[in-house]
């Protein structure tokens, strides 16, 4: 009777302790999804896999290359359609070799360079999150618009074996911020794949710091990605690690504002991440180098607010700066603080590559919504308003006032940039196009 009543309580305990042990797994599991689902914003996944007015991570959103257009995977656990079929395995592959379930080479439009970086620890994370996190979608993958022969894949593994750096692995854990930071950078936070330049085989020039090039600045969806290295004219020279924070939070500060792609970056990816986080890389990107040693820093010189306040400067570009700018850039052209940016001074501004500032000048730019800052700021675009001549004129003031030094800008830089900008339909309450922009 002893016997039966110790088996019985054995039994009971060992049913006991099993059932503390799932629970203890599904609380493990749980946090695993958590750490994922920061670590996928961390990633901005969301931005490049998601469609406009598409379902979250179902893909389709349309990215031009040089040879042609691709469009992004559906990463839902979707098994018809998205990765539900993925192992861990075969999502690491994807992640951070290139190399989809079937064996085909990713396109690099996947930045899988940099999220070779990415810990497996990290990998595993993100894996869970994918598979327990994300609703499934079951929309179709898109296939490429590229002409053959460009469009076969097999000289991707080329690519790929070229230019695709070995994968990390895990160690011992160096928490100094200064390590994070440059993890979260060059990691999976991809920063290079917009702001480094790319060489003849469109790869980035530097993955890490091992080279002046990473971070100097490169150009995405006609935008410039700025210079994120310490060069005080064209970089973050002049920025401190709480102005970095601080727009990487928000999408602005005293110097700047985000637009273009950055705006999505801020909206989707930054403003969720850790002050923790943000801070550690803020501190590596002050850590960098400038690209160009010895180039001075800028001084504001105050002859052109003067000037304009007398009426004295009568060029074009400055009527058309008082006409169109001044109301919110203000004459002494340093705007109004976290509302309009100011243009005295900016990195944007004395860029050698004036593209982002002439494709603001004719399609507008949107600061990004956040939890910090949620005014959200609008300039509208002067394409309909103002001739290439306009634009060169006003532009090329802007680079040579209050102190900034950048080179001028000409109508057919202007009517280069404006064939990439895509046209407006002005619509009034009926539904009537009244005019394009």
């Amino acid at each position: 009777m002893i016997k039966h009543y110790f088996i019985a309580a054995g039994a009971a305990i060992m049913t006991l302790s099993a059932a503390l042990a799932s629970a203890q797994n599904a609380a493990v599991d749980q946090q695993l999804v958590q750490r994922g689902e920061y670590l996928a914003k961390a990633g901005d996944c969301v931005a490049c896999h998601t469609a406009k007015g598409g379902k979250p991570f179902a893909g389709g959103l349309a990215i031009d290359t040089p040879v042609g257009r691709v469009y992004s995977s559906n990463i839902t656990p979707d098994k018809d359609n998205g990765i539900g079929s993925y192992s861990e395995e075969d999502f690491d592959r994807a992640l951070r070799h290139g190399i989809r379930k079937d064996g085909a080479s990713l396109y690099p439009a996947m930045p899988y360079p940099s999220y070779a970086k990415v810990k497996p620890a990290d990998v595993k994370a993100l894996y869970a999150y994918f598979m327990n996190g994300v609703k499934a979608e079951p929309t179709p993958n898109r296939g490429v618009d590229i002409v053959w022969p460009l469009s076969m894949r097999w000289p991707l593994s080329i690519w790929r074996k070229v230019f695709a750096p070995a994968v990390a692995v895990d160690g011992v854990a160096d928490n100094s911020p200064l390590l994070r930071g440059q993890y979260l950078v060059e990691g999976l936070g991809h920063c290079g794949a917009c702001h480094t330049p790319r060489g003849v085989g469109m790869q980035e020039k530097a993955l890490t710091d091992d080279s002046t090039q990473y971070l100097s600045g490169g150009v995405i969806d006609g935008f410039l990605a700025n210079n994120l290295r310490g060069d005080a004219r064209d970089g973050l020279g002049n920025w401190t690690e709480a102005d970095i924070v601080a727009f990487l939070k928000t999408g602005r500060n005293s110097h700047s504002a985000a637009f273009g792609g950055m705006a999505d970056v801020v909206a989707e990816s930054t403003q969720h991440m850790t002050d923790e986080d943000l801070s550690a890389m803020a501190k590596y990107l002050k850590s960098l180098k400038p690209f160009k040693e010895g180039t001075p820093a800028l001084a504001y010189d105050d002859k052109t607010h003067q000037a304009l306040r007398k009426g004295s400067d009568q060029s074009p570009g400055a009527m058309a700066f008082l006409n169109n700018c001044a109301a919110c850039h203000r004459s002494s052209g340093k705007g109004y603080d976290e509302t309009f940016p100011t243009l005295a001074l900016s990195p944007t501004v004395n860029a050698e590559n004036p593209a982002s500032l002439i494709r603001i000048v004719l399609q507008g730019a949107e600061m990004p919504w956040t939890h910090k800052a949620p005014t959200q700021f609008a300039m509208p675009g002067f394409a309909s308003r103002l001739s290439d001549q306009e634009v060169a004129d006003v532009v090329t003031f802007i680079r040579s006032s209050w102190g900034n030094q950048a080179s001028a800008v000409s109508a057919s830089d202007v009517a280069k940039v404006r064939k990439q900008v895509p046209e407006k339909k002005t619509v009034e309450a009926g539904g009537i196009p009244l005019a394009k922009q």
